[in-house]
């Protein structure tokens, strides 16, 4: 980005915004620190595990930090008991621990036993934790005059850490409400495919979000059937995105406030060629704000299964025949084989931009090694749709401004999609500081 500065960078150095983690972390060190400092500790007396298990317990999301200080905790208590005993056993056998050759080897073993102790209690997770306690405790031995002292300090150390940093992580920072943002958010990167439920997590998040007045467009690459399924018991409050932006759906009304239609020309050429090259596909239109979908051709094995799973829904009728207005045709689809589907969109790709057409291929959840071939108006897309909605919406609310929230690599898992929710959380409420240094860099950037 030769002659122009890059946001957040300083001689070609990347300093990103300090996140709360890292102050949350740092906040929850320092509280460790003055609790040992006011009960008499100094310089190198003052322990470090403390700190440590804050710093390691840290988590982006308080029910982390839960987990990890548990499993933290119960590692620590395996390792502190067996450098109890181990420390009891040098006790009653001082000459066990007079020669180092003797010594270590049993350190050694009793890291052994801590390990596996560990895993015999099905928490394999705690292991590492186990040995790193038993050695804390062990390893001043021959100057442990204490051994039971010794013990539970380390037991009180983990304590403190855990506490600090759960403490911090529960610890809500005064917010800012950006009521004045558009969140456009993919379903894509929240959900497998048009098939599967949300996480639990990820409807939770977004209920919150919806009832506190965040305003959240979810945008579909299918048509709102699946899209309201997927959502169930969720609280829309912004109309959806659908059919790859060919339309956009009222879910409160049930009614489409826009949709993009095929020219009812370039329907015809393509259902002529579709059936040159003896394909059956389905026609989708929009009557009376309702999806109708009329099949054309033999269907196939993989389009029954598709029919007879979508053919409860309320929000769609599937009819046969071609009684339908070429002018509600939104777009039109083919499902078969991969191999099938590629062939046809070869066949057709030179000829598509002369009819303004556009096509888009995707894996047709629940029918592997099978795909779906999408033709829609070349002026559908995402892009569109987003800012026809967003100048519906600004005749009531001037000043809205959209924000796009997206993942880089699409849904992968649970934890990807729940991440991406709290990520809009955040930027729907940032901490009200943050915010405020945010205003004052845009403000400065401004000036110059």
């Amino acid at each position: 980005m030769q002659g122009k500065k890059r946001e957040g960078y300083v001689f070609d150095i990347y300093f990103p915004p300090l996140g709360q983690r890292i102050m949350k972390t740092s906040l929850a060190v320092f509280i460790c620190l003055m609790f040992y400092w006011l009960r008499g500790y100094r310089g190198g007396e003052m322990p470090a595990e403390a700190c440590i298990t804050a710093i390691i317990c840290m988590q982006p999301y308080v029910h982390d930090t839960a987990a990890y200080a548990r499993d933290r905790f119960i590692g620590s208590f395996i390792g502190a008991f067996w450098g109890l005993v181990f420390l009891l056993v040098l006790l009653i056998f001082p000459t066990l621990g007079k020669t180092p050759l003797l010594l270590y080897p049993m350190m050694g073993v009793g890291v052994l036993i801590s390990l596996y102790s560990a895993v015999v209690m099905r928490r394999p997770d705690t292991s590492a934790q186990a040995a790193i306690v038993f050695i804390c405790v062990v390893i001043a031995y021959p100057e442990i005059e204490a051994p039971l002292q010794q013990a539970f300090h380390r037991m009180l150390d983990v304590l403190v850490g855990t506490a600090a940093a759960i403490g911090v992580n529960v610890l809500r920072w005064p917010r800012e409400k950006r009521r004045d943002k558009l969140f456009f958010l993919r379903t894509r990167d929240i959900v497998p495919d048009q098939l599967a439920q949300m996480h639990s997590a990820v409807l939770f998040r977004l209920n919150y979000l919806f009832n506190d007045g965040a305003k959240i467009c979810l945008m579909s690459e299918h048509a709102p059937a699946f899209l309201l399924s997927q959502l169930g018991s969720a609280r829309v409050n912004v109309p959806l995105i659908v059919m790859d932006g060919a339309g956009i759906y009222d879910a409160q009304e049930n009614e489409y406030l826009a949709v993009e239609t095929l020219p009812p020309a370039s329907s015809a050429w393509l259902m002529e060629r579709l059936n040159e090259l003896h394909a059956s596909y389905f026609v989708y239109t929009v009557h009376n704000h309702r999806t109708c979908i009329f099949h054309q051709g033999r269907l196939s094995k993989g389009e029954k299964l598709v029919f007879d799973r979508m053919k409860r829904s309320p929000y769609r009728h599937y009819l046969e025949g071609d009684s339908f207005d070429p002018k509600e045709i939104v777009y039109i689809k083919v499902i078969a084989a991969t191999v099938e589907t590629d062939g046809i969109l070869v066949a057709l790709h030179d000829a598509l931009p002369h009819w303004g057409l556009r096509a888009a291929m995707r894996a047709q959840a629940g029918l592997p090694g099978s795909g779906s071939l999408y033709f829609y108006s070349a002026d559908a897309t995402m892009e569109r749709a987003e800012e026809r909605l967003l100048r519906m919406l600004r005749e009531k609310e001037a000043d809205l401004q959209p924000v796009e929230m997206f993942s880089a690599t699409g849904y992968r898992t649970e934890h990807d999609a729940v991440h991406l929710v709290q990520e809009l959380g955040k930027s729907y409420e940032p901490v009200a500081l943050f915010a405020l240094l945010e205003g004052w860099k845009k403000r400065r950037s401004g000036l110059k």
